[in-house]
């Protein structure tokens, strides 16, 4: 349970009092009110009203606020505020502003623009952590801590070239062992001083983002960043538990965001918390995957739904509203995946500057006759009734997909073999595929234990970190079934390719070596034919992107290609090894082909899909003290019938008995509670 001060799922969201007066502070209580509110979100970007110059404090007005919302029955998730630091220090200390990819000082302005290498803005946001622990630490409201706000983006100044250097000392020891690491004898780059090192840029060693002259340097410098900002998150984090260390700290993760290694984030936080902004046209299955990935962060323990808008962005390209039941049940998708709470961004939308378009449960009209309020309301009474039932429950999940954002690093750095390589798209597909067969998948990375799982996919492992072959080879040999794809097995941690033949260390489970790698164009395709039916596979199927062109050395050959000069050569092979099996999908195939693998593999291991879905329907289980929640959401327009597959149970939100088959409403949600 996240804390017990208030045993329920949470439900608020981000509250800038700060920018009202005091006669909206009362109409804020009452909505807050007939809206269900009880946890609000606050000082997350107030620095420069907290702390006005170097020596200068003023707590008054975030005294009232916690005091107030106290009165009011409404717990606080107190932010640090350091996601924006305040001018005045950029004007008295230049460099704490950051330094561009392409090379420019930056001035003030916008947010997340202070450097994570700046010893002054570290000594400050120590500071101002500090304070605010010492001062609320008793303070009855304060529930949770919020460290700074979706940290990203990286810095190229001095500061980080000098620490970025440190940080090679420390992980290499010696320059010998980075030349080493980075190759650097190609192109004449071999470092005789630490002081030659510079950060890869535009200006140094990339271009357009993720292109790089050198891989190695430009992975190490993503690892650095990482971590950088990390450091700056513990530091808080530190000063923190100075003051309250039995109350959890976490900060707002953004999904699969590119640019942080959020598997080691998650070992540094009480609780994962993350904002959730699909489109419209977001696949459902991308959006409860992105939730799955959350959960997986700490191994399966639930998350806070830190921020969603109730009816539309402001930043996407089309800002469209949420159609009427969406908002309650997109909330719903993310408690069915690991959500102890449902929280928002905003409740009351600002007046000015660039998010006052974003939504929020209180409109610029100011009062509680609107289709989104009416929705929040009705939402939080539901999660009033539905009380602390479903905290704490977690996955039963028996199949797994691992992610590694090292991995998808050294993807996108990689100097080819095809631009069109999208490592998250390729993991999506056979999520996608699991997702519309009801079967309930964890998302890991690559430090988990596999033990648990009958089935591990890791599509497009490129990158085969230390002794990961061995826990593979490991976990096959116990039983367990194993699939990886294409590209997998070409280069260590370092991006220095792994000689002798592809999939380098994977070769001995999977039976098989690949000789060459062709890259089809966007518009070209070949085909997987299977040289006799298994299960639910049987055919031919389209693949395209990517075609390994492998030779079988001990592994069955199930299905070649079906054109082009290597028509005949293996496509897809299953080895067995010890107890288990190994299986590789030389290509990228088509959807159909996704669907019909999955299903072969989930019944070869008895894993039955949690209900008969019809198109547009999603199933997601949590359990908890030998119950099982079977959550059924309707993503369709119409109204669904779905099939059970097990016994039926009592749903918790109409508190009725089911049986055989759930009729789920347009946008409907059913969460039926059963014995395991």
């Amino acid at each position: 349970m996240i804390n017990d001060k208030l045993p329920k799922i949470w439900y608020g969201g981000d509250y800038n009092p700060e920018q009202w007066e005091a006669d909206t502070w009362a109409e804020d209580d009452r909505m807050f009110k007939l809206a269900g509110i009880d946890v609000a979100t606050i000082n997350v970007f107030s620095w420069a009203l907290t702390q006005r110059s170097e020596d200068e404090y003023d707590f008054d007005w975030l005294d009232e606020t916690m005091d107030r919302l106290q009165r009011n029955g409404v717990g606080v998730c107190l932010a640090t505020s350091t996601g924006a630091h305040p001018a005045w220090m950029a004007k008295k200390y230049p460099e704490v502003t950051r330094v561009d990819f392409n090379g420019r000082k930056r001035k003030f302005g916008g947010r997340h623009n202070s450097c994570p290498n700046s010893p002054v803005f570290r000594h400050f946001s120590r500071l101002i952590a500090g304070k605010l622990a010492e001062r609320y630490k008793d303070h009855p409201a304060l529930l949770i801590w919020h460290v700074s706000n979706e940290y990203g983006g990286y810095c190229y100044c001095d500061n980080c070239a000098s620490a970025f250097r440190d940080w090679l000392r420390q992980r290499y020891g010696t320059l010998e062992e980075v030349n080493k690491a980075w190759n650097t004898r190609f192109w004449g780059h071999t470092f005789y001083d630490w002081d030659e090192i510079v950060p890869p840029n535009a200006i140094s060693e990339e271009w357009n983002g993720n292109r790089t002259n050198f891989q190695g340097i430009s992975l190490d410098y993503r690892r650095f960043m990482s971590a950088s900002l990390l450091e700056c998150y513990k530091i808080e984090y530190e000063e923190i538990k100075k003051h309250t260390p039995n109350v959890p700290v976490t900060t707002n993760l953004m999904g699969f965001y590119p640019e942080l290694d959020y598997f080691e984030w998650a070992k540094h936080l009480d609780v994962v918390s993350w904002d959730n902004y699909p489109s419209l046209d977001t696949p459902f299955s991308y959006t409860a995957m992105t939730h799955d990935l959350m959960r997986g962060l700490k191994q399966g323990q639930p998350f806070m739904l830190m921020e969603q808008t109730p009816s539309q962005q402001n930043w996407q390209a089309y800002n469209s509203l949420k159609r009427p039941g969406v908002m309650r049940l997109w909330s719903y998708q993310a408690v069915a995946r690991g959500a102890d709470t449902v929280m928002f961004f905003q409740l009351r939308r600002s007046v000015g500057a660039c998010e006052k378009y974003h939504g929020a449960v209180i409109e610029h009209v100011g009062h509680e006759h609107t289709r989104v309020f009416r929705e929040a309301a009705e939402l939080g009474a539901e999660l009033q009734k539905l009380g602390d039932r479903l905290l704490d429950s977690r996955s039963a999940a028996k199949v797994a997909i691992v992610y590694d954002w090292e991995n998808r690093w050294a993807l996108d750095l990689t100097s080819g073999p095809t631009v069109a390589l999208n490592y998250v798209h390729e993991v999506h597909k056979y999520y996608d595929a699991l997702f519309k067969l009801g079967i309930q998948t964890d998302m890991i990375g690559v430090e988990a234990d596999l033990s648990g799982y009958d089935i591990v996919i890791a599509p497009v492992l490129y990158m085969v970190k230390s002794d990961y072959a061995l826990k593979v080879e490991s976990f096959v040999e116990a039983g367990g079934t194993f699939v990886t794809t294409f590209f997998s097995g070409i280069v260590n941690e370092n991006d220095i390719v792994t000689l002798g033949g592809y999939p380098g260390e994977l070769r001995k489970v999977l039976g098989i070596w690949a000789e060459e790698i062709d890259a089809l164009f966007p518009d070209a395709r070949n085909q997987v034919v299977m040289k006799s039916p298994i299960g639910a596979l049987n055919g031919e199927y389209e693949c395209g992107l990517l075609c390994d062109l492998i030779h079988a050395e001990g592994a069955e050959v199930l299905a070649t290609y079906g054109s082009d000069f290597y028509k005949g050569m293996p496509a897809l092979t299953v080895n067995r090894y010890g107890k288990g099996q190994a299986w590789y999908v030389a290509t990228s195939p088509d959807q159909r082909f996704m669907e019909d693998f999955m299903a072969n593999l989930a019944a070869g291991k008895g894993i039955a899909p949690l209900a008969k879905l019809p198109a547009g329907v999603e199933a997601a289980e949590r359990v908890k003290d030998g119950k099982s929640f079977l959550f059924l959401l309707n993503h369709n327009a119409e109204e669904a019938v779905v099939e059970l597959s097990e016994a039926g149970g009592v749903d918790l939100l109409t508190d009725e008995a089911v049986s055989g088959s759930v009729k789920l409403a347009a946008k409907g949600v059913s969460i039926i509670e059963r014995k395991r």
